[in-house]
């Protein structure tokens, strides 16, 4: 682990190493059916195509989100408290958390990132506009492990994790998550998490099909970065992004869906794909309020509020560790 002081804040860099891409991607081509992880989204191309998307008119989830966040900040920070150590892991563009800072008035806030250079900017910029806020940031891969590498003594630690990013994770993932995540957070800290609740499902459909096709390069850009940094060929014109909803399984899932029989070479190693045949990148599970509270105390979290709005297209919840 590197730390470095830039400017006003403190850096922590846990980036994976190549090593640990080049790895992941090759046993999920092997496997059957071809599957590689959503993280692998988010080089500093794929993040700044994932912020247009959080723009989009069909993308009801992020503007839905600040919403609840704008109207119930005031209440959120009743039940947080000043003088936090706010933490949160899979931090991006760091654009929800400013609805948050001056309610909250954090003792430091710590943003985490896979993606370095996106994370850089955003913290800086973070730090910019709130200059008593200390800024910890730390590059890592946070689906496998979450660390603290600053906290202050006898600090109330809280974790801020938005944008129904859980729903990425298998259900039982999902719970290993959030049990490491209590185990960070230690007894009596809070989580203030963003769950996607279940809906029409022609809603749903339309904020991963975009109009604008910005979904598409998002998901066809993994393939890019593939090709750059494993010496790979994929031609991004004989695969098509498919995104369809899972109704038995409750859960969108995204695909890379080859458009022909051909032939593929990654890192020397070659792979068939037949017409028809797909990559897939993404879940993003869907739940109901019940279904999502279950999940949370089976991780050792116990509900303390959740907010919705009118349509019911979006929620968000607070727990506090058991």
């Amino acid at each position: 682990m590197n730390q470095q002081t830039l400017g006003a804040i403190n850096f922590y860099d846990d980036h994976p190493l190549p090593a640990d891409f080049y790895a992941e991607v090759l046993k999920g081509l092997r496997d059957s059916p071809r599957k590689i992880p959503p993280k692998f989204f988010y080089d500093a191309y794929g993040s700044k195509l994932f912020d247009a998307i959080c723009e989009l008119p069909e993308y009801y989830q992020t503007r839905t989100e600040i919403s609840l966040l704008q109207t119930h900040a005031d209440e959120i920070a009743q039940f947080i408290g000043t003088e936090c150590l706010l933490i949160e892991p899979g931090s991006g563009n760091c654009e929800k958390v400013r609805y948050l800072l001056d309610a909250l008035q954090p003792s430091a806030y710590m943003p985490m990132d896979i993606s370095r250079n996106h994370l850089l900017d955003a913290a800086k910029q973070v730090s910019e506009e709130y200059p008593w806020l200390d800024v910890h940031a730390t590059c890592m891969d946070f689906t496998t492990r979450v660390k603290l590498h600053f906290c202050p003594p006898n600090a109330h630690r809280v974790a801020f994790f938005p944008g129904s990013s859980i729903g990425n994770f298998e259900p039982q993932d999902a719970v290993k998550f959030m049990q490491r995540l209590s185990e960070m957070l230690q007894p009596g800290g809070g989580l203030l998490i963003g769950v996607d609740i279940k809906k029409d499902q022609q809603i749903m459909h339309a904020a991963y099909n975009d109009e604008q096709g910005v979904t598409a390069a998002f998901n066809l850009n993994l393939l890019t970065r593939i090709n750059q940094e494993l010496e790979a060929d994929f031609d991004l014109d004989k695969f098509r992004h498919q995104a369809f909803y899972n109704s038995d399984i409750g859960r969108i899932e995204m695909h890379l869906n080859s458009q022909t029989d051909q032939v593929v070479t990654v890192a020397g190693e070659q792979f068939s794909f037949s017409e028809g045949e797909s990559i897939h990148t993404e879940n993003s599970y869907k739940y109901t309020i019940g279904e999502f509270e279950a999940l949370a105390n089976q991780a050792g979290f116990v509900q303390r509020a959740v907010w919705t709005e009118d349509s019911s297209l979006f929620s968000l919840h607070y727990y506090e560790v058991k």
